[in-house]
C-alpha cells in the first residue's frame, strides 16, 4: 500500500502538470501566432509576428481590424507561456540538454555542470561533518560544553548563510572555496544542534552506568554514546544533507557564477525553459536517489533497528569481522 501511495505521490502533480498544459480550454491564456495575417492594414494594436505569444485580447483585437479591413486574418493556436514547457518538452531536454552544446563558447555542458555542484555539496557537507557531529556528541553528553557552545551556535544559524558571501569571497577568492564555505555555514551550524538534541535522547541510565563502572570521558563517548546514538545519527545526516542542497543555487552565484546554477541562468536567459525544468528535476533526482541509496545502507549498518532477521544476522556476521575491540564497544 505505502508503494503505491509513493507511486501516486508523483502522478498526480505529474497528472496536473499534464493538464495544464495538454487541455487548451483549461488555461492557455496566450496564442502562438502561426500566420500573421495581412501586415499592409494598419491599426491601432502592434503587428503581429510568426512564432510570437501574444495574449489572446490583442490577437483578437488584431484580427477585428483585418476583418474591418476585409484582410487576411491572423491565424495561430493557443499555448501556455514560454516559461511553462509541457512535460513532453522537458523530458526531450533530458537528452537533448546533455547532447546540445552551450549557446556561448566557454560554458560548460550540462553534466560537467551537475559534476561541479555535486563536488560542491560533497565537500561542504564533508567539511561540516568532520566539525559539526563531534561538536554535536559533545554537546548533547556534557552540560558544561552544551552552555558554552550552543548559545553562540544558535545565534549564528538564524543569519542566512548567503550573507556571509561576500566575505567569502574577499578571504577565499571566486573559484569553488566561496560556494564551498556557504554550504558549510548553511549545514554546520543546524548539524550542531540536531546532533547535540539527538545525543540527549540517549538513555541517562546508559551514562550513569558507563561512570558507576569507572569509564572515563574517551570511554564514555566511544563506548556508550556513539554506539546508543549512532542509527539517529545516520537518519540526521540523511536529513542534514538535503538542506545543504537547498543552498546550492545560492552558493553557486557567489563569486564565478558556475554548476547547475550557472546553466540554469544560460538556459533561462536564452529562453530554454524545458532545460530549466529538465535541471530541476535532476536536482530533484540526484538529492532522492541519494537519500534512497542511504536508506538502503542504513537497513544493511543497522539492521536491528529495521527488525529484518535476515538482516540482522548479516549483521551479526559483519561484527565478527570487527576488532575484538569496536565489538565489545558495541556490545556495551
Amino acid at each position: 500500500m505505502r508503494a503505491w501511495l509513493s507511486v501516486f505521490a508523483f502522478l498526480i502533480p505529474l497528472g496536473l502538470w499534464c493538464v495544464v498544459s495538454y487541455v487548451p480550454f483549461l488555461w492557455h491564456p496566450l496564442v502562438l501566432v502561426t500566420d500573421a495575417g495581412d501586415r499592409t492594414v494598419p491599426g491601432q494594436y502592434s503587428y503581429l509576428a510568426e512564432e510570437q505569444r501574444v495574449e489572446r485580447e490583442e490577437f483578437d483585437k488584431r484580427n477585428a481590424e483585418l476583418q474591418a479591413a476585409g484582410a487576411k486574418l491572423a491565424q495561430g493556436y493557443r499555448v501556455n507561456p514560454i516559461y511553462l514547457p509541457a512535460p513532453g518538452e522537458v523530458a526531450k531536454a533530458f537528452v537533448t540538454a546533455f547532447t546540445t552544446a552551450p549557446e556561448r563558447p566557454g560554458d560548460y555542458w550540462l553534466h560537467e555542470s551537475l559534476w561541479q555542484s555535486c563536488k560542491i555539496i560533497f565537500w561542504g557537507f564533508v567539511y561540516a561533518a568532520l566539525l559539526g557531529i563531534p561538536l554535536g556528541l559533545l554537546c548533547g553528553t556534557f552540560t558544561a560544553f552544551s552552555g558554552l557552545v550552543e548559545p553562540f551556535v544558535d545565534f549564528i544559524r538564524y543569519m542566512p548563510a548567503p550573507v556571509f558571501g561576500a566575505l567569502a569571497v574577499a578571504i577565499l577568492g571566486l573559484a569553488d572555496a566561496p560556494k564551498i564555505a556557504i554550504i558549510f555555514i548553511g549545514t554546520f551550524f543546524q548539524m550542531v544542534l540536531v546532533v547535540a538534541n539527538t545525543t540527549r535522547q540517549l538513555d541517562p541510565g546508559l551514562l550513569q552506568a558507563a561512570r558507576t563502572l569507572g569509564a572515563n570521558t574517551r570511554q564514555l563517548l566511544s563506548h556508550v554514546v556513539i554506539p546508543g546514538v549512532l542509527p539517529n545519527l545516520y537518519r540526521d545526516t540523511r536529513i542534514l544533507i538535503g538542506w545543504a542542497w537547498t543552498y546550492l543555487v545560492v552558493a553557486e552565484l557567489i563569486g564565478e557564477k558556475s554548476g547547475i546554477s550557472a546553466f540554469i541562468y544560460q538556459s533561462q536567459r536564452y529562453r530554454h525553459f524545458d532545460n530549466v525544468y529538465a535541471t530541476i528535476v535532476m536536482i530533484g533526482i540526484i538529492g532522492f536517489c541519494t537519500d534512497q541509496l542511504l536508506a538502503v545502507a542504513g537497513r544493511y549498518l543497522f539492521p536491528w533497528e529495521s527488525g529484518n532477521t535476515a538482516l540482522a544476522r548479516f549483521g551479526q556476521f559483519l561484527k565478527l569481522l570487527l576488532p575484538a575491540r569496536l565489538r565489545l564497544a558495541n556490545e556495551s
